[in-house]
């Protein structure tokens, strides 16, 4: 039994989309690109891509601007959440006039059960010879271009380095109400499920002891947060001393020079990534083959982890110092520094029961 705190709720975000998981039946093979160009001839027109609502201005002055004056292919961005955008996609199928989706690597792999998405041909996009073999899993049709580290954000005023890199501290008794827990339906939260699980049961699966440990912890969560924003307050407000959360969302608690830092765990290390795909009857193909191959040039890498904040997954980018600071080596070199990707199959076969069970079994009680 755990004491229910006002300030705790449960999110709801994305559970009626992520239900539809439970139908889907595994990845069958998907059809290529139909459009592709012909000896000498060069990409042009315009491509729609789909990305995320936050950061748009930032992408597109890091991305987008040098893209159109290099290629002369004009680029018109259509924003969403990822639920609400792969929904769209496959509410309007062939029609839905997107070139390239920009979505983070469940709603790939979900889109791809459903068959919405076309393998990007490695003729045709030459950098992905360059990037870290991470960003090319075979699990998913279309490469990485950046990717999300978890951990702990915390306060240096209330916990050591080493207190917040254990995941034991969020149990402590001396940290009560004085935790944030992201809620599994967010990329940390899964992500956090999965580091608990592998410390404490038998593999990141081990969704039966995960559950159950961050149960016995809750007379220590003020609340599951279900955005970057809420876990940002109660930091800088000094509500909590710490919660599991990307190492993106340091980088601007940092910066403002409050004291706040953030550290990978010593175990149970797992990361998200944000993947490049092209949708089955994408209007123009070439072109997104070439937007895909900028995205994940050395220039555009560089580019975007200094202006948007991106993890690179090309190793010849540059990454600033801003974020080599907060993340360390794992800002360069993430499976170097210790940390691994889940198996996205058995992600989008349980995930409907993991977040029917997650509210019912810890962040209800």
């Amino acid at each position: 039994m755990s004491h229910a705190s006002p300030r705790r709720r449960t999110a709801v975000l994305g559970l009626a989309f992520v239900a539809t998981a439970a139908l889907l039946a595994g990845c069958s093979a998907t059809p290529a690109p139909t459009a592709t160009l012909e000896p000498g001839e060069t990409a042009s027109g315009t491509i729609v891509v789909s990305t995320f609502p936050f950061g748009v201005e930032e992408f597109q002055k890091a991305v987008v601007d040098p893209f159109e004056a290099a290629t002369g292919i004009t680029v018109e961005l259509d924003t969403g959440s990822n639920a609400d955008r792969l929904s769209k996609l496959e509410l309007n199928g062939d029609s839905s006039g997107i070139d390239v989706m920009l979505i983070s690597d469940y709603y790939a792999a979900l889109g791809q059960s459903k068959d919405l998405f076309a393998e990007v041909d490695e003729d045709e996009v030459p950098n992905l010879a360059e990037i870290s073999d991470f960003a090319k899993e075979d699990q998913y049709d279309g490469p990485a271009y950046s990717y999300q580290l978890n951990g702990t954000l915390y306060r240096t005023d209330q916990m050591t380095a080493a207190q917040a890199a254990d995941w034991n501290t969020f149990g402590d008794p001396e940290y009560k109400g004085k935790i944030a827990m992201p809620d599994i339906s967010v990329t940390a939260g899964q992500l956090t499920v999965s580091g608990i699980a592998d410390v404490f049961g038998s593999d990141p699966y081990d969704v039966d002891e995960a559950f159950s440990t961050l149960a016995s912890w809750n007379d220590n969560v003020l609340q599951y947060y279900t955005s970057s924003t809420e876990v940002s307050s109660l930091l800088s407000q000094g509500e909590i001393a710490a919660a599991p959360a990307l190492s993106g969302f340091a980088t601007s608690l940092v910066a403002s020079g409050a004291p706040i830092a953030w550290t990978a765990p010593t175990e149970g290390t797992f990361m998200a990534t944000n993947r490049a795909m092209i949708p089955v009857g994408a209007p123009n193909t070439p072109a997104a083959n070439a937007f895909i191959d900028y995205l994940l040039s050395v220039e555009a890498q560089t580019s975007s982890a200094a202006i948007v904040g991106d993890l690179p997954v090309n190793p010849g980018a540059t990454v600033p110092t801003e974020l080599t600071a907060i993340a360390g080596e794992a800002a360069t070199d993430p499976i170097g520094a210790g940390y691994s990707t889940l198996d996205i199959d058995t992600i989008v076969k349980n995930r409907t029961d993991w977040v029917d069970r997650f509210a019912r079994e810890v962040s209800s009680k």
